[in-house]
């Protein structure tokens, strides 16, 4: 059976704006500016050809096809979480998904990330090469290692030894990423060899 459903990003964007029943926390959440949660909205009730949000002064408040499409909605994002959750292998409760520009010294940072797995043993790591800030952005990694600084609205950007560590500033501070942060941090400076061979390297 194929399914006539409308796109996941502006199912996010409808979901996150009527729990908070604010286009501005909605992006927040999904870091993303306001007029993308806006506009993902607007093509949702463009594509079901009714109207979800009734857009105030100050606020927005929901229509009643609002509130009848938000509950089935919600429960269905419920139910893929928890499918999700339960094909997690045993002891693992999280997914860290790591985004590493092209020039980034892989070697070293596997050496790196067995560091965090101790420190986080319930985290699962995912690593994807290469990755951007757009990719950050549209919520398909966690963090970024970018080997030059990306100031975003939404973001933090930490240095490291020879690059930046991005991350949104709703997760930005989270055990996991300040785990990470940590353990990219806790290295003396490169080797002259190491500094030629590779833009941004994570020192071992």
């Amino acid at each position: 059976m194929t399914y006539l459903l409308p796109p996941l990003n502006a199912l996010r964007a409808f979901e996150a704006a009527a729990r908070h029943l604010s286009f501005k926390q909605a992006a927040h959440e999904l870091h993303v500016t306001a007029g993308a949660v806006s506009q993902q909205v607007r093509l949702l009730e463009e594509r079901l050809g009714v109207q979800l949000f009734e857009r105030l002064t100050r606020q927005v408040v929901l229509t009643p096809a609002g509130e009848a499409y938000l509950a089935p909605i919600r429960q269905a994002f419920g139910r893929i979480a928890e499918a999700t959750a339960d094909l997690k292998p045993e002891g693992i409760t999280d997914l860290l998904h790591i985004g590493v520009h092209g020039g980034v010294d892989m070697d070293d940072l596997r050496k790196r990330l067995a560091q965090f797995r101790r420190g986080q043993p319930q985290v699962a790591v995912r690593v994807s090469q290469p990755t951007g800030l757009h990719e950050l952005l549209e919520g398909k990694v966690d963090v970024l290692i970018e080997g030059s600084p990306r100031r975003h609205p939404g973001t933090r950007c930490d240095p490291l030894e020879n690059g930046f560590l991005i991350a949104p500033l709703g997760t930005a501070d989270c055990p996991e990423i300040e785990t990470l942060r940590s353990c990219l941090l806790a290295a003396g400076p490169p080797s002259t060899a190491s500094r030629r061979t590779a833009r941004l390297r994570l020192t071992a």
